[in-house]
């Protein structure tokens, strides 16, 4: 006869404390269901979590539903978990006060799990208010939600893959290259010619978004990131003088970084073949600007030698 369990929470977000529950209940149980209840402002929402816990968890069956009911009332709770279900589960694992009753009220056997939270001693509210001091607790994929994203825009040849590359080495993290560049670069050579396309800004910014995100979840609490798909609207509105919808649509389904650190022109113009040209560096550095501040995206501009920049840099990414 098939074993059912069930687990309830918000897992608001998913922490190893919540891992350690799960994989407790799996290993007693055939069929594990964990339910996730979401409230409507609470970021991260219930379905980025409840894709989490699929990832982390395969093997486990994953509901999500919407908290409108008194979290005090056990008895409605039971009542509801069973009709979701469509069936009463044989064991409900917590870590609760409320297991026994909540138990009691599906006919169903509990199971209390870490209640006192010696084994992992972390709480949603504790990641939420702190994550990256609670960075150990959280798997990749929320460690990808929570990790500080710090991205470099600014004209060309004003080092801003240089401070890339050096506030990566500095915080011994990750850096996210520009596949704008190498596309770009790859295009210069090829037989297709330099004309652009919207339908080439939009593949830039999707690859852009994914190489991003796909980083973030390994990153050493901040990642570094060497453009990103916002910038990308602004090159598309330069070559092709009309902004992107479809880009847009890309910049909003993105999380938008902390901060932005815009790289000053006043450094020396190094032409290697596929730039515009110096004269094009004024008009697109107030470009990003104006892009920027009309968008409400927090920005600091980032001048003087490349030690300068560095030191100038990290002293702004250690106050956030």
């Amino acid at each position: 006869m098939t074993k059912r369990g069930l687990i309830v929470g918000k897992f608001y977000p998913p922490h190893r404390g919540h891992k350690y529950l799960i994989d407790s209940g799996r290993s007693q149980v055939d069929e594990l269901t964990v339910i996730i209840c979401q409230k409507p402002h609470e970021r991260p929402a219930g379905e980025l979590r409840a894709a989490w816990l699929r990832e982390i968890h395969p093997d486990v069956r994953v509901l999500l539903i919407d908290d409108i009911y008194d979290e005090n009332d056990s008895q409605i709770w039971a009542e509801n978990c069973i009709r979701w279900l469509g069936f009463a589960p044989d064991v409900v694992f917590s870590s609760e006060d409320y297991g026994d009753r909540f138990a009691h009220y599906l006919g169903c056997g509990h199971v209390s799990i870490d209640r006192s939270r010696t084994v992992f001693p972390i709480s949603g509210t504790k990641v939420r208010s702190a994550p990256l001091q609670h960075w150990q607790y959280i798997e990749p994929p929320v460690r990808g939600w929570y990790a500080k994203r710090i991205c470099l825009v600014g004209a060309e040849s004003t080092g801003k893959t240089t401070l890339a590359k050096a506030l990566a080495a500095h915080y011994l993290t990750s850096w996210v290259r520009e596949y704008g560049r190498e596309y770009s670069e790859r295009k210069h050579t090829g037989a297709a010619g330099y004309n652009w396309t919207s339908d080439e800004f939009e593949q830039i910014a999707k690859v852009q978004c994914d190489r991003e995100n796909a980083a973030a979840r390994h990153a050493n609490k901040i990642l570094i990131c060497d453009t990103d798909a916002f910038a990308t609207g602004i090159w598309h509105r330069r070559y092709l003088q009309f902004p992107s919808q479809d880009v847009a649509a890309i910049v909003d389904r993105q999380k938008p970084p902390d901060l932005y650190l815009l790289t000053d022109v006043k450094t020396p113009f190094v032409q290697d073949g596929t730039r515009d040209g110096k004269a094009i560096r004024n008009w697109m550095h107030e470009t990003f600007i104006a892009e920027l501040t009309a968008h409400n995206r927090s920005f600091q501009s980032i001048s003087g030698s490349p030690q300068q920049r560095l030191k100038k840099a990290i002293a702004i990414i250690d106050r956030l």
